[in-house]
């Protein structure tokens, strides 16, 4: 009898109330790695304006940004793997997946989105990702969302519009709303390869490693052929109002944004599935607005804090649905 059968055969035999407490303790524990997860993907902003702003193409930030979190990572990662080389051939085309779409696409899409049309409005196109990541489990798996999850799914879109404030002037471009839309679709890729498990799933560091391995290896293909620009500049940044290195900045994005924020979410979506996650996701928004506010200083209005509750809100309601 192999570990895995030990496992299930252990839960089987627990009482019914033990496992729904089991179910309950995973369900926060996933819980608190989507925050992480979201926290830590709420600084990307900050770090990488603070490059772009002295000259950093957004294409050479994102690939100083796997590069460098995909060499921290290997040490940890071929640990994990010592002895299991066969779990990564299993997983294979999985991580490639996740690299390709989830970590160079997505972010490519969403950079090209914003040369073309305002950035809030890119965001909430983005965001639809998580539209159709309920679409496809009512489509494919035939989970029709119930009256919470449409409830929580239209608070948290409104909420969504209004941290962005989209009320402010700008041209649409119908491709850049393409680019979006692409990102959109990129990021619900992303939420279901990072949901993706089996009876011996690869570990969420692990996943994130090979990720950012094809990432980077896409991301610096893309850059020698001239399809994204890469630009640098050594020139001090301005974080915290103050000028610091370019290299805090970069890891900044590389640690705390990628390393820490990746494997973080993979562990979160695989606890709480892609619909849940996809929506706890969203608070990465309403952290990006409270850093910006407490490091830079750039004080959110009161529809802000509205959306941000109302964001909660529909959280909280999708989360009471799969209770």
């Amino acid at each position: 009898m192999t570990a895995v059968d030990d496992r299930l055969g252990a839960a089987a035999s627990l009482p019914e109330a033990g496992v729904r407490r089991v179910g309950r303790a995973a369900g926060g524990v996933g819980l608190a790695l989507g925050l992480l997860s979201a926290v830590s993907f709420g600084t990307s902003g900050t770090f990488a304006s603070s490059l772009i702003d002295t000259g950093w193409s957004p294409a050479a930030a994102v690939l100083a940004r796997v590069s460098i979190a995909a060499l921290v990572l290997t040490g940890p990662a071929l640990i994990m793997l010592r002895g299991r080389w066969a779990l990564l051939r299993r997983w294979g085309w999985r991580t490639v997946g996740y690299g390709l779409i989830g970590v160079a696409a997505c972010q490519l899409c969403y950079f090209n989105a914003i040369s073309r049309m305002p950035v809030g409005i890119a965001l909430l196109l983005e965001y639809l990702g998580v539209v159709l990541v309920v679409a496809w489990l009512w489509l494919r798996h035939g989970q029709r969302p119930r009256p919470l999850t449409v409830l929580g799914g239209a608070g948290a879109l409104g909420g969504l519009a209004l941290m962005l404030d989209l009320s402010g002037s700008g041209g649409i471009s119908l491709v850049g709303v393409v680019w979006a839309l692409l990102a959109a679709v990129s990021m619900a890729v992303y939420f279901f390869l990072s949901a993706a498990s089996d009876a011996e799933p690869l570990p969420p560091v692990v996943m994130t490693w090979g990720g950012m391995v094809v990432g980077a290896c896409t991301l610096g293909f893309l850059g020698l052929t001239g399809a994204a620009p890469l630009a640098m500049s050594a020139a001090d940044v301005t974080l915290f109002n103050a000028r610091v290195s370019w290299l805090v900045a970069v890891l900044g994005l590389s640690l705390v944004a990628a390393a820490l924020a990746y494997p973080a979410g993979i562990g979160a979506a695989r606890r709480l599935g892609a619909k849940l996650g996809s929506f706890v996701a969203m608070a990465e928004i309403l952290f990006a607005v409270l850093f910006a506010w407490l490091l830079l200083h750039q004080t959110p209005s009161a529809t802000q804090f509205l959306g941000g509750a109302l964001i909660l809100a529909g959280v909280v309601l999708v989360r009471l649905d799969e209770s």
